[in-house]
């Protein structure tokens, strides 16, 4: 089950304990104002009270005043300014038409009363979305167009995080709605403001909206995984806060200073993992894991020895991307173990620049799926235009394509240039296999001309593209 927030304080009566959640945001963040929230709390809860509930039902068992302390709440989490909290706490209020934006205006300024007009755009836009009849990971494109559409039309990135923090709350209070409302905010959340969570980097919220998503939309699915966990999202982050703890404590013990981070992996994602490679859940091994950052490469082994003292590790579960770096260039310690109360648990170990590396590499690989690789990008790589310059650069075609082109002195792969001499080419520029390399060359028959290769080439001394290509042509 997903269960990632405490609940609000009540009274004995149920209602809100108003001071209690007051002491508790004003401890979160020490420079909000607690006056000035006591002041938009109070008067949000004179709206609720004047309107008609049963118009304007936020959800069963809630109210639109208590879904405006809670968006607070998580935007207090994010360390956010007094006025997004006073715009968050009044938000539900002047959207179901309770107050207007000019009595906002009026009473708190004309900050507060833009954000909420803000967030008030972003959810007319997203609303005209009709929800799409693909699966969970299905295509994205139209999507992906709204997205950037809400991004674009928001000049304060404190619109956007009060309507995820509003979405949120959302998705939360469906538990007890119909089968089409859950379906239609589920869909909405999943498609757009999990998405964009993950672009303003909020992890946390970003997971919590795809599991709450993926409880709706995939609920056979989402109960298997629940199942095989056996433990709540609250009580995974414990244990590896805990590990963390115990980690950090025996590595200052033999002088290494690391940085240590964890994550539990949420329910969805183990989901999609295990569909991207056909895993069982038994072999998911990072449903839990820890990352280790520490300043030099020796440290990364010293960490590796302590990890292994700790825990013991799981056979065929450990590789050395240090020792042996992946192609495309990272470098990192994998290594899975049984950790505390028998659980697995998954280590990576690395220095911060090869952290800054991974990172580097994982920006690039999403840029790649979303931006392909064009011809003009390539004809402006590193030595393309050099070698483009100096007559020896050709676009390989279809029959050639990822071939190798040479000339003298140069090696011109697709994208990139080597600066050494081009060995083992020959005459038409093409990189010849190792074995073929130093073969001798065959005589001539007497009937082939020896200057035929000379009266192929046009008249500016470069060799004419479809006279090559014609030339390539097996015989039949």
């Amino acid at each position: 089950m997903v269960q990632v927030r405490v609940h609000q304080p009540v009274n004995t009566d149920g209602s809100i304990n108003l001071d209690a959640w007051l002491d508790h945001v004003v401890s979160v963040d020490s420079a909000l104002d607690r006056a000035a929230l006591k002041e938009a709390c109070e008067f949000a809860h004179e709206v609720e009270k004047k309107g008609n509930p049963a118009k304007h039902s936020w959800a069963d068992g809630t109210s639109s005043f208590q879904a405006g302390l809670e968006i607070a709440e998580i935007l207090a989490d994010l360390k956010l300014d007094q006025d997004s909290l006073v715009a968050a706490v009044i938000y539900r209020s002047v959207r179901e038409g309770k107050v207007t934006l000019a009595e906002v205006s009026q009473r708190f300024g004309p900050v507060v009363s833009k954000l909420i007009d803000g967030v008030l755009r972003m959810a007319a836009i997203s609303a005209s979305l009709s929800p799409r009849q693909s699966l969970v990971l299905g295509s994205q494109a139209q999507v992906e167009n709204l997205r950037k559409m809400l991004v674009a039309m928001v000049d304060d990135v404190r619109v956007a995080l009060i309507k995820l923090a509003e979405r949120t709350c959302a998705i939360r209070a469906v538990k007890a709605a119909d089968d089409e409302k859950r379906l239609r905010v589920a869909r909405e959340v999943f498609d757009i403001y999990a998405p964009l969570a993950h672009r303003l980097g909020i992890g946390h919220i970003k997971w919590e909206l795809e599991d709450l998503s993926f409880r709706y939309l995939e609920p056979e699915q989402y109960k298997q995984i629940a199942k095989l966990l056996h433990e709540r999202r609250l009580d995974r982050e414990r244990f590896i806060s805990d590990v963390m703890n115990q980690l950090q404590n025996e590595l200052l013990a033999t002088g290494v200073k690391a940085d240590i981070s964890g994550r539990a992996k949420h329910i969805y994602s183990i989901w999609r993992k295990m569909k991207r490679k056909g895993l069982e859940f038994s072999q998911i091994y990072d449903v839990r894991a820890v990352r280790v950052l520490v300043p030099e490469i020796r440290d990364c082994y010293t960490a590796l020895g302590i990890v292994h003292t700790l825990w013991r590790h799981i056979p065929k579960e450990f590789d050395d991307y240090i020792a042996n770096p992946k192609e495309n260039g990272y470098r990192s310690l994998h290594t899975a173990v049984i950790g505390p109360e028998g659980k697995v648990l998954e280590v990576q170990i690395r220095t911060h620049g090869m952290h800054e590396e991974a990172e580097a590499l994982q920006r690039h690989r999403r840029q790649a799926k979303l931006q392909p690789l064009r011809r003009k990008d390539l004809l402006a790589a590193p030595g393309a235009g050099m070698a483009r310059r100096a007559g020896r650069h050709r676009w390989p075609g279809r029959a050639t394509a990822g071939r190798h082109r040479a000339g003298p002195g140069l090696c011109v792969y697709p994208g990139r240039a080597c600066h050494r001499p081009a060995q083992g080419c020959d005459t038409a520029g093409l990189r010849l296999p190792r074995a073929h390399r130093n073969r001798p060359q065959l005589p001539r028959r007497q009937d082939q001309r020896p200057d035929r290769a000379a009266e192929l080439q046009p008249a500016d001394g470069r060799a004419g593209r479809d006279h090559h290509q014609q030339a390539r042509q097996p015989e039949p």
